[in-house]
């Protein structure tokens, strides 16, 4: 049984809501959410404020998660550890992701010059790279994975956006016309406020998180 299960477990047996235990210990409800989901683990005063709280031993809350070898401190920090390389690996991939939809928008608007990239106009221009703009630096601030460097989350998307140029096609006189513009500063704009957004929601949710 993994230690939020028993958290949870046990502060239900004592008849304690997640506010009252929150209050007790300085955290947020949020937080004590987390713990007993397994989204996060609890530092070792943490632990032992809960076990003093609810009741209940360190053994009885941490008994069968950690090797005979295995202080609690060294327990809670490999599994705390093993969360945040879970949180970064989604990071990646995420980003990873991001960077992709980004090249073969590159790809499309630079070298696919006909009526076909009007149609991936809406498709990668103004739903995926946004979309996945705003949710990466959602991501990023949330977990303060830069510090203050989260902000540089915006000059990225500035440059980013800026190198993918405006492509349209209208029918005149029976002729279709191509229009090519680069740089592509009104994209730039775009970028930049989806950015400020991501990053700025990203930062006022760690805020709430950490209170």
């Amino acid at each position: 049984m993994e230690i939020g299960i028993k958290l949870k477990k046990a502060r239900n047996e004592k008849g304690i809501t997640q506010e009252q235990a929150a209050e007790v210990l300085g955290v947020s409800r949020q937080t004590i959410s987390n713990w007993e989901n397994n989204k996060s683990y609890p530092d070792i005063i943490s632990v032992i404020k809960m076990s003093d709280i609810y009741s209940v031993s360190l053994d009885h809350l941490l008994k069968e998660e950690k090797s005979m070898n295995q202080t609690y401190q060294e327990y809670l920090e490999e599994n705390t550890n093993t969360v945040k390389a879970k949180r970064k690996l989604g990071t990646i991939v995420l980003i990873s992701t991001y960077f992709l939809i980004w090249v073969v928008s590159m790809i499309l608007f630079w070298q696919v010059k006909g009526p076909m990239t009007s149609e991936f106009d809406i498709i990668f221009r103004w739903i995926l790279l946004p979309s996945f703009l705003l949710v990466s630096t959602i991501t990023v601030a949330k977990n303060n994975y830069w510090g203050k460097g989260n902000w540089f989350c915006v000059i990225g998307a500035a440059i980013m956006f800026l190198t993918v140029p405006y492509t349209q096609f209208a029918e005149e006189t029976g002729m279709i016309k191509f229009t090519f513009r680069f740089p592509n500063f009104t994209y730039m704009a775009i970028g930049i406020l989806v950015a400020l957004c991501g990053v700025g929601i990203g930062t006022i949710w760690h805020r709430k998180a950490e209170k």
